[in-house]
């Protein structure tokens, strides 16, 4: 507090609903701070909150008067164009964001009046400012005359001169606001004509404390005080929510789907309807749904969403049909494998199975034929074989195998030209043991065998 005994407000929230409702507390000269007013801001889950910004300045004891309201709609910026591949695959621009409004207006009721706060931006050279007028005549003097009470307000005359007020920044690196009254201003030529100096009438300090400079606003030469006061307080809560706070949360961006109010009127209702009692129900609303840009990005981002969602579902079903195609080509595989290995087990099974039965038919057909030793005509093999070279040498080996007819039994080795080949004819022991009859005709068959011999061994020569 500056000065106990200077005019002082302070803004307490409420503690049920703190980003709806506030109450300026008053005190002067020490006394306890009692409340002077009430502040209410749009619900944020309200389906009319969206996309805007509005408070209202109510009595603190009397909830349906009310003094002042605002409402602000924000500009909107454009996000730029989306290439034509990203818009194909679904993409969506960032989404736009509001835009610090360059001005808003204060409605004050009974009697109707506009006050139009200016925000000018801060520059190299001087701080942010807020400025506005308020005339100082705004009731009429009182008439009987007809015509008098055909006439315009004071308050909205062209030539009614207006006095000049300016919210300033009290530094650079400091939250507090300090209101100055730059002097008068007929604007008859529509050039503003200020013509005193600057005088302090109110500073806001904290964002929350605003104290009025009680001995300075005796010069200001203003009709309505009371007016004067509203748009003090309204101004400055204004000023710290919308120039002060987040956008996002100022203008509700992340409030409910529906319409919202387009003029002052609307949101007045909206205000006014928190002072309902809590038994009675919100009724449907039969605006028509808002076409601003944030909301009409906001339906395109849906629509955008709701596309990608049915593609990625399209994209998951096609994943699981492939999957389930792919396992049952593998189940099927598998069956088949399966069926090709029992099928040969069981051509094994019956190939064994005729082997054992026709063994034992041709065994039993054939029962005087011993059964062939493997080893035994091996060794028949190896026997002929070794005569065949003593024979290549020049002597005949003694046949082991001779049969009853003195020659070798026939065997691998003996048919065709072989079985008449000089190694098979019998041994010299074997001629001997061998011995025809004796005839008259003995001489003459030795005397030829001698020939022969002789002619043998005269061929052996040559």
């Amino acid at each position: 507090m500056l000065d106990e005994n200077l005019p002082t407000f302070v803004l307490k929230p409420s503690k049920d609903k703190p980003k709806q409702l506030s109450t300026f507390l008053f005190s002067q000269h020490g006394a306890d701070y009692e409340p002077s007013y009430t502040v209410r801001h749009l619900d944020p889950d309200h389906h009319a909150s969206k996309n805007r910004y509005a408070a209202a300045l109510y009595d603190a004891f009397s909830p349906e008067v009310l003094y002042a309201e605002v409402l602000l709609i924000p500009e909107w910026t454009q996000p730029p164009p989306l290439a034509e591949q990203a818009r194909l695959s679904g993409a969506i621009p960032p989404p736009p964001e509001p835009i610090l409004p360059s001005e808003f207006v204060i409605q004050l009721y009974n009697p109707d009046q506009q006050i139009v706060v200016r925000h000018k931006a801060a520059s190299f050279n001087r701080s942010a400012s807020w400025e506005f007028e308020i005339p100082q005549q705004t009731f009429r003097a009182p008439s009987g005359s007809a015509l008098d009470r055909t006439q315009y307000d004071p308050a909205v005359s062209e030539i009614t001169p207006k006095i000049v007020f300016k919210w300033k920044k009290d530094s650079k690196f400091s939250k507090d606001l300090a209101c100055f009254m730059s002097g008068k201003s007929t604007d008859i030529e529509g050039k503003g004509k200020h013509r005193d100096p600057d005088i302090t009438v109110s500073i806001f300090k904290a964002l929350k404390e605003l104290t009025l400079y009680e001995p300075n606003l005796q010069r200001v030469d203003i009709e309505d005080l009371k007016g004067f006061e509203v748009v003090l307080l309204l101004g400055a809560v204004v000023i710290r929510d919308v120039y002060f706070g987040s956008l996002k949360d100022t203008f509700n961006l992340s409030a409910g789907k529906k319409s919202s109010p387009t003029s002052p009127s609307a949101a007045t209702a909206i205000l006014r309807s928190d002072t309902r009692p809590q038994s009675v129900s919100p009724t449907h609303d039969p605006r028509p749904p808002s076409t601003d840009r944030r909301t009409q990005w906001e339906i395109e981002a849906e629509s955008a969403r709701l596309r990608r969602q049915a593609i990625d579902e399209e994209r998951q079903r096609r994943r699981r049909e492939e999957e389930e195609e792919r396992l049952t080509r593998q189940l099927l595989e598998r069956e088949e494998k399966e069926q090709r290995r029992r099928q040969r087990a069981e051509i094994q099974q019956e190939t064994e199975w005729l082997k054992q039965m026709y063994g034992r038919e041709d065994a039993s057909a054939r029962p005087d034929l011993p059964p062939r030793d493997p080893r035994q005509q091996r060794h028949h093999s190896e026997a002929g074989q070794s005569a065949y070279f003593q024979t290549q040498q020049g002597h005949y080996a003694p046949a082991p195998f001779a049969n009853a007819w003195g020659g070798y039994p026939p065997g691998p080795y003996m048919s065709g030209a072989a079985s008449q080949s000089s190694f098979l004819a019998p041994t010299p022991s074997q001629q001997q043991q061998i011995k025809p009859k004796s005839s008259i005709f003995n001489f003459r068959r030795r005397s030829d065998q001698d020939a022969n011999k002789l002619q043998r061994k005269r061929s052996a020569v040559f």
